[in-house]
């Protein structure tokens, strides 16, 4: 008889906060396509938490509300523990169809890929989204493919499924909040993981409540991440840079002051003042910028050893 190939185990993974309105049809629709689900009650203040229990999931609880990158976190830890093939993350609000997820697992089945990213921005995809998400979305997704050089057209889908093997890779992404998404996209690219989009279907309208913060808040929590992200990555370049040329500009300044005072005797108060603060901060930069350097060698040394 042929060799018969085990079906992978599959886990799937849910943030929630405050969802008893849509978390009882995303369990269940959840549940007919993987063989394990466990959501995150992140410190909601209604029945999310034990609607899900009550249907059959595993449910994490946070006292208070942590934020979506730490819920995430305390779910692929979870999810370690019943030794998943692949894992599915999917929202809990209902944005995401769960008859999709085998379309995001094929590759993984397949070993196409690492991760699988549901897309809004490939080819048989389909956005309902209002306008000003539209273009708050274009905004971030430049950023990122600019900033953290990554090519993934939709840097901000939270329907994503991964293998083992990037489970382990992405446990190291730090941010507490939205900005998750763009780290696990430039964690997975730094490890060399292999990331494929396929067209999913997000959905916005009909739905109560899909962003729990307002509109500027939640896309300035992700530039802020993505910030950190390149800052942290290269610090000489983005911090040490700026601060070698305004320490530069405040010795000419300063040059300039004591000529200007030797010749006319005027001393001018807001050239020095421009001067001392172009120092300041010039100082600030590079010491940020040798701190986190020097940090960031000692923790790829210690990652390298642990290998």
């Amino acid at each position: 008889m042929g060799k018969v190939d085990r079906k992978p185990f599959i886990v799937a993974l849910i943030p929630a906060y405050n969802e008893e309105n849509s978390i009882a049809g995303v369990v269940l629709r959840v549940q007919r396509q993987v063989d394990k689900v466990i959501v995150c009650d992140d410190g909601s203040r209604d029945l999310t938490g034990e609607i899900a229990e009550r249907l059959g999931a595993e449910v994490i609880r946070h006292e208070k509300n942590l934020g979506k990158g730490v819920a995430l976190r305390n779910l692929l830890r979870k999810a370690r523990e019943f030794n998943p093939d692949i894992v599915v993350v999917l929202d809990a609000d209902g944005q995401h169809d769960p008859e999709e997820i085998p379309r995001l697992v094929e590759p993984l089945k397949k070993g196409m890929a690492d991760m699988v990213i549901g897309s809004r921005y490939v080819g048989g995809a389909v956005l309902e989204a209002p306008l000003y998400r539209r273009i708050g979305l274009k905004i971030i997704n430049f950023l990122n493919r600019r900033l953290i050089k990554s090519t993934i057209k939709d840097t901000q889908s939270g329907f994503r499924a991964f293998t083992v093997k990037a489970l382990e890779a992405l446990e190291e992404a730090e941010s507490r909040g939205f900005g998750i998404e763009s780290e696990q996209i430039q964690l997975a690219i730094k490890k060399g993981l292999r990331i494929i989009e396929v067209p999913v279907t997000i959905r916005y309208k009909g739905l109560k409540e899909t962003s729990k913060k307002p509109p500027i808040l939640h896309g300035g929590e992700i530039i802020a991440t993505i910030l950190r992200l390149i800052v942290e990555e290269r610090p000489l370049l983005y911090l040490g840079m700026p601060g070698s040329i305004l320490i530069a500009a405040s010795i000419a300044l300063g040059t300039y002051l004591l000529w200007l005072f030797n010749t006319t005797r005027y001393f001018s108060i807001p050239i020095a003042i421009i001067t001392l603060g172009a120092t300041f901060i010039g100082i600030t930069l590079l010491v940020a910028a040798l701190t986190l350097y020097a940090l960031k060698r000692t923790t790829d040394k210690i990652k390298t050893e642990k290998l």
